[in-house]
């Protein structure tokens, strides 16, 4: 497909890679709940999960076109990135926004695994994704400052070392306009659990390590502030476009597994004497998802580009994560329903990957809200809320 095109030493590597973590090793993960230490391990030696990080701190200085490689193989070949994806766009705000103390004392650290950066702390159960409303709130007392408040779907953050943590610091009713007013901390998640974070793990539909987080007088050093108090929610829309892209690659990759998975079965499966590919009632609806999941394709690398490029592109990533998320979730439908009764038993990866791709409609922005955006900022229809 026209996606190895891009990359393709980058492609390849991943691929081989991935070949040492085969769907048993997932299925086990899966069952148990258990995180993948072994393969975030392995793509963190690779130098994978720092292709964005500049040279100057230990990274492949890399453009976000090779993450989206990285991200599109993992998934094209059976594995998952959830579990490792924030490392590549969470530290963009430390990188973009912080001093160059701080990025001097962690960038290399974490280009070299030394220390994790996994957990991104926006979503509150109040406020879901408006996230203007968030309540959890940093007091200046000396040179800390104090936190209290509650965040969920906070994803990996009992795996992780450090947490770009998103609160306010001036009451949404007392700030010039609702999105100023919040600041961005980096905690330290080692010092933090025990000492005022508490993280309670929330079992899904799919092994994701998400948790939901209470902060009761949490203290952060003021030193741990990246950029100026109050400015916090311009610094993670960077952040949170790079994170809509490489989930949308993510998607991308999703749906040629199962455009994969349910091409050879077509080909192979004989029902009635004759291939089950060879029915036109099988055949469009592959060749229907190859379709959307091409177009898809270069709607994300648009977004990229314009990412890479540093232009304004809100509009373009979130275009790019709703068609890869829905081009993956036609895909993964038609290529169940291709193996029939066998798209159901676990050894055939195809529910594993059907639940974890369902997810992306919903995460890490929900369809109708880009939907929104779209009809409010791009075609300047009146907001419904």
């Amino acid at each position: 497909m026209q996606s190895a095109e891009t990359f393709p030493e980058i492609r390849e590597a991943v691929r081989r890679l991935c070949a040492g973590f085969p769907g048993e090793y997932w299925r086990e993960k899966d069952r148990d709940r258990a995180y993948p230490a072994e393969f975030v391990q392995a793509l963190t030696e690779s130098g994978f999960l720092s292709v964005l990080i500049p040279e100057a701190y230990g990274g492949s200085g890399l453009g976000l076109g090779a993450a989206i490689a990285v991200l599109e193989e993992v998934h094209r070949s059976g594995c998952n990135g959830g579990a490792s994806h924030a490392q590549m766009y969470t530290m963009g705000t430390l990188l973009k926004h912080g001093s160059e103390a701080q990025k001097q004392a962690y960038l290399p650290r974490i280009a070299s695994g030394e220390l994790r950066l996994q957990a991104f702390g926006v979503t509150e159960p109040g406020a879901g994704t408006d996230t203007t409303r968030i309540t959890t709130f940093a007091r200046r007392d000396g040179d800390h400052y104090v936190v209290r408040g509650q965040k969920i779907w906070i994803s990996r953050a009992e795996h992780s070392d450090l947490m770009v943590l998103l609160c306010r610091t001036t009451a949404r009713e007392e700030a010039a306009r609702p999105s100023e007013g919040m600041s961005v901390l980096l905690v330290d998640m080692r010092e933090a659990v025990g000492n005022g974070l508490t993280i309670r793990p929330i079992r899904t539909m799919l092994n994701h390590a998400t948790t939901e987080l209470f902060f009761d007088d949490l203290r952060v050093p003021v030193e741990n502030l990246i950029g100026k108090e109050g400015q916090g929610f311009r610094y993670i829309l960077d952040g949170m476009n790079a994170e809509r892209i490489l989930i949308a690659a993510e998607c991308i990759g999703d749906a040629r597994f199962f455009i994969d998975r349910a091409s050879a079965y077509a080909r192979e499966r004989e029902v009635f004497g004759r291939p089950i590919g060879q029915n036109q009632g099988v055949q469009f609806p592959i060749a229907r998802a190859h379709v959307q999941t091409s177009a898809a394709d270069l709607m994300v690398r648009h977004a990229a580009d314009m990412f890479d490029a540093g232009e304004p592109c809100g509009t373009e990533a979130n275009m790019a994560k709703m068609l890869a998320s829905e081009a993956s979730w036609f895909a993964a439908d038609t290529c169940v329903q291709v193996h029939g009764g066998f798209g159901f038993a676990e050894e055939y990866d195809i529910e594993r990957k059907f639940r974890e791709t369902r997810l992306y409609q919903v995460a890490p922005i929900s369809t109708n809200l880009i939907l929104s955006h779209v009809g409010n900022h791009v075609l300047g229809l009146p907001k419904s809320f």
